[in-house]
């Protein structure tokens, strides 16, 4: 049995993969490809390492609402793929993480290329335990269109020994 946790070899593919050429363009692809609700809206990683994620939207058509700018799901979505990666970066090992809670707050409209970055931490531990996580989303000019809170349930991964009845 593999004892690493999903975060850790979400961290070990990235590592492998950001320094080659197209790695980013990849390890986002392959991101997409086993999350596919979240790989819709084409996000890339820039950066990833326990306790941060940074990653980048373009504004294209299918990323946008009837008005041109960049529909409220596709910013959620956004924010909520930023926050568990970087959850999952930092998990310890044999743990897993379930998304319990969503709160978006948009600013402003978003238009043009957005940054999407999340800064936090895991603490171990033997039990479930709720953790937070907070991504801001920012447009070309710098400017925050949209808050993300995320609450992030971590704990052990689910065994046959673990298993409840």
């Amino acid at each position: 049995m593999n004892k690493s946790s999903i975060g850790q070899r979400v961290i070990g593919y990235w590592d492998t993969l950001r320094t080659k050429p197209g790695g980013k363009f990849l390890f986002s692809v392959l991101v997409g490809r086993v999350v596919p609700y979240s790989g819709s809206i084409g996000a890339s990683v820039e950066e990833l390492r326990p306790g941060h994620a940074c990653l980048t939207l373009k504004d294209r058509r299918k990323v946008r609402n009837h008005l041109g700018s960049v529909h409220a799901i596709a910013l959620a979505n956004l924010g909520e793929l930023t926050t568990g990666l970087c959850a999952m970066a930092g998990m310890p090992p044999r743990t897993r993480a379930i998304l319990r809670g969503l709160d978006v707050s948009y600013e402003k409209k978003a238009r043009g290329r957005l940054i999407s970055t999340c800064a936090g931490d895991v603490v171990a531990s033997e039990a479930n335990t709720e953790h937070s996580f907070h991504a801001e989303i920012r447009d070309q000019s710098g400017d925050i269109v949209a808050r993300i809170t995320t609450l992030w349930v971590i704990g052990p991964e689910v065994t046959d020994s673990n298993k409840p009845a």
